[in-house]
């Protein structure tokens, strides 16, 4: 079922409150805690491969990924949400993660480049609640020879839970396609002007405008437009510059001295911390289990790429055995049974022989999806089946009346018909290992299916229903396998 068939949520006037909203948060917690922990369990433990001799070559292959499964669910349990600040240099990142801490912790100046490397800060803010702040200071986006630096700046995007993307002055086209590389990351992403008391005619209508007029581009461009509201943009001064102050003393001297004005940004913290009680552990959960999806996916991928060999010889010996099976069968209606169960049968086969979680339930709804997605041919093998089988059945009982006859047309027929399903069990073969790999992520406590639970639930007045939509659309590609 594809994200835009789901029903729109009909949030109870309890959810709206703070306590409903806590209870929300800790229901998508603990599902997504269980989901992970079932993954980890399955997987590590690698009992899919019960019927095999252990697979070193399969287990080295998916350590990445199990690595991610597994500190995936260290971050859930600990609760830290990750809050990383993003921007071309001289921007004023690492002054925003100062300002917010309160502390002149990480290193700031006129020169270009200061942050070299990404760097994180704990931040204990006043909130009272569960969860804990890490804020992580990335290099700038347009460092010269810093493609590496830029693609470490990408994977922490990945991590993070919530982005704060750091202007300063009119957005340039650079900021402009780095802020569009980021909402590909599909997290939850804020604004922040900084060096307002430099620009204190902007205005966030201003700000936005200018997007706007830089979002003309591809869709993918205009769609950021959408995206990003002016309530996702606030405005800060982190390291306001200094004022000269007059300064009159008791024997009528005179003097100026230069005074630094105190951090603007209780703004960009309040939004912030309205976020973290509003839906810090639903952000947390949602992140966890994209990642978790992410790598269900490439273990299922790798599994099958290792598995390829084994897969196609198992195909083929249920393609003869039903193609036989069929032939020798003189009853046309049980054809098509005893076809459907054979079918059914090879998704099964595959899905232990791969290690992917598939119950008969499961199985049955992968066969239907294939039969529909197979433009009639599959469709056409089962009506074939039964035309040939009730010639087939028709045939067998005329050999008792009429031997040579009754042969032949049973012999013609029967051929017949073991071509039809031997091709329509091989053509099940084939799709069914596609769809294992693309929805694997599936089941009751699947990361997919939490998710789509997750974004039915959420709320309109959060930052995650800005997102709704084309965290859903996310979705659909895998979720045509349900």
């Amino acid at each position: 079922m594809s994200y835009s068939e789901t029903s729109q949520p009909n949030p109870s006037t309890e959810s709206q409150t703070p306590t409903g909203r806590n209870n929300q948060q800790e229901t998508h917690f603990n599902r997504t805690r269980a989901s992970l922990r079932q993954a980890l369990s399955w997987y590590a433990n690698l009992r899919r491969h019960q019927n095999h001799l252990p697979d070193f070559e399969l287990q080295a292959a998916l350590r990445s990924e199990l690595e991610v499964l597994k500190s995936s669910l260290d971050k859930l349990d600990q609760g830290v949400i990750r809050i990383a600040a993003f921007g071309l240099v001289s921007r004023g990142k690492s002054a925003v993660v100062n300002a917010l801490i309160g502390k002149k912790i990480l290193q700031t100046g006129p020169i270009n480049g200061v942050t070299q490397w990404p760097k994180s800060v704990r931040w204990t803010p006043s909130n009272k609640g569960k969860v804990q702040v890490e804020l992580i200071d990335t290099p700038g986006l347009d460092e010269i020879e810093g493609e590496a630096r830029a693609e470490m700046a990408r994977e922490v995007a990945l991590s993070a839970d919530l982005i704060l993307f750091v202007v300063a002055g009119d957005i340039t086209r650079t900021e402009y396609q780095a802020l569009c590389e980021l909402r590909q990351t599909q997290k939850p992403l804020i604004l922040v002007f900084n060096k307002i008391d430099l620009y204190p005619e902007q205005d966030r209508e201003a700000i936005y405008r200018q997007l706007q007029q830089l979002g003309t581009g591809s869709p993918k461009d205009r769609r950021l437009q959408k995206m990003l509201s002016t309530d996702e943009i606030v405005m800060v001064a982190a390291e306001p510059a200094p004022l000269e102050v007059r300064v009159e003393w008791p024997d009528g001297e005179v003097t100026y001295e230069w005074e630094t004005p105190p951090p603007q940004v209780d703004e960009l913290k309040q939004k912030i911390l309205r976020i973290l009680n509003r839906e810090g552990r639903s952000l947390l959960a949602l992140n966890a289990l994209f990642q978790a999806r992410n790598a269900e996916v490439s273990i299922a991928k790798k599994t099958l790429d290792l598995r390829r060999s084994e897969a196609e010889e198992l195909i083929w010996r249920f393609t003869k055995y039903k193609a036989l099976a069929v032939a020798l069968n003189p009853i046309g209606v049980l054809d098509v049974v005893g076809g459907a169960i054979a079918d059914l049968a090879l998704i099964r086969s595959l899905s232990r022989l791969y290690g992917l979680p598939m119950t008969s339930y499961e199985a049955g709804k992968l066969w239907k999806k294939i039969l529909v997605s197979s433009g009639g041919l599959l469709l056409g093998e089962l009506g074939s089946s039964l035309l040939l089988g009730v010639g087939k059945s028709a045939s067998a009982i005329a050999t008792t009346i009429d031997s040579p006859t009754g042969i032949t047309a049973y012999a013609g027929a029967a051929i017949a018909q073991a071509g039809v399903a031997g091709y329509g069990a091989y053509a099940v073969g084939q799709a069914a290992q596609v769809y294992l790999a693309q929805g694997c992520t599936w089941g009751p406590l699947g990361p997919s299916t939490v998710i789509q639970n997750i974004l039915n639930e959420v709320q309109q007045d959060t930052i995650l229903y800005r997102l709704r939509q084309e965290l859903g659309q996310q979705l659909e590609g895998t979720s045509q396998n349900k």
